[in-house]
């Protein structure tokens, strides 16, 4: 394992470091697999369901002879808290009142929803953009030059960001956030669905566009993917919605603290969270390492774009 400071953040007196992590090869042309989390601060069950994947796959590294050698043919890197004041402080937005997700310069093709598409009203109402033309903010700015340095120069890359707050359903989002249009891998995403579908067919996630809920100005993975089409490289970047709304329909009490709307409080429900996203997150390891096997071919790209088209444009 390598560890790394990616960057240091200043609040109020104090320095907080972000930490990156890597196990595996550290060859450029082996594929590369990262998981991110706590860009909002106040859901820390993202940084929590790292945190315990990470300690399984140690725990693992010191028996599990095909793990170890699996590792010889990738690169798994770990961000698990990016916005380490906004842990700290249990807010969605850094120090700054900046939200990280809504921080690159990206506008959204159509007028997004009001406030929560991003904004820049003024710092205390949530969802606040940064001033314009102002640099990114320095947590954003150390998860962009993370990425363009571990993941855009591999072959084939996918990164997993962790949150929570929407809806009843864990879902998991593709680009694009800031346009209705597909992204030009829309055939590789839809290939990794449906191999997911089919390998576990009990697991139960709504993979769509992000778009299909809302769009959003300013969305890091978004700018990140755009920037990767510049390059001989093909980046999925992937956002995990853990669905907190039924964790406070099983415990309405949870809506008496803002930190109940996006993180399991009662104990037996957040170890059941902890260890349910494991066979997913297992999956994408496996399925990174052997991404030649699965993506699509030239002659089959067209056949899934079709089908992509259909089953999540109407089109």
């Amino acid at each position: 394992m390598r560890v790394h400071r990616i960057a240091s953040v200043d609040y109020q007196s104090s320095t907080y470091p972000i930490y990156a992590l890597s196990l595996g090869s550290d060859s450029s042309d082996v594929p590369c697999l990262a998981f991110i989390a706590g860009i909002h601060g106040l859901e820390r069950i993202g940084s929590e369901v790292v945190l315990a994947f990470l300690d399984t796959l140690i725990q693992r590294l010191e028996w599990d002879q095909s793990l170890i050698s699996g590792l010889e043919q990738l690169r798994l890197l770990f961000i698990p808290v990016a916005n380490p004041v906004g842990s700290l402080n249990s807010t969605r937005s850094n120090g700054n009142h900046v939200d990280l997700m809504r921080n690159a310069p990206l506008d959204a093709e159509s007028r997004p929803a009001f406030l929560v598409g991003g904004h820049r009203l003024h710092p205390r109402i949530p969802w606040y953009r940064g001033p314009e033309g102002a640099p990114m903010e320095i947590e954003s700015q150390a998860v962009c030059d993370f990425v363009r340095r571990e993941l855009l120069p591999a072959p084939f890359s996918i990164l997993l960001d962790c949150h929570s707050g929407f809806g009843f359903d864990d879902r998991i989002w593709f680009p694009f956030a800031y346009s209705r249009r597909p992204i030009d891998h829309l055939s590789e995403v839809f290939a990794l669905k449906r191999l997911l579908n089919q390998t576990y067919p009990h697991l139960h996630y709504l993979f769509e566009p992000q778009s299909l809920q809302y769009t959003t100005h300013g969305d890091l993975w978004d700018y990140l993917y755009l920037e990767s089409l510049q390059r001989d490289t093909v980046f999925l970047p992937l956002t995990l919605e853990m669905g907190s709304w039924r964790w406070v329909k099983k415990n309405p009490r949870q809506l008496a603290s803002v930190s109940g709307l996006f993180n399991p409080i009662i104990p037996h429900r957040l170890r059941r969270v902890l260890r349910q996203h494991i066979v997913m997150m297992e999956f994408l390891i496996r399925a990174c390492r052997a991404w030649q096997q699965w993506c699509p071919q030239p002659t089959q790209r067209v056949f899934l774009q079709r089908e992509a088209l259909r089953h999540w444009y109407n089109t």
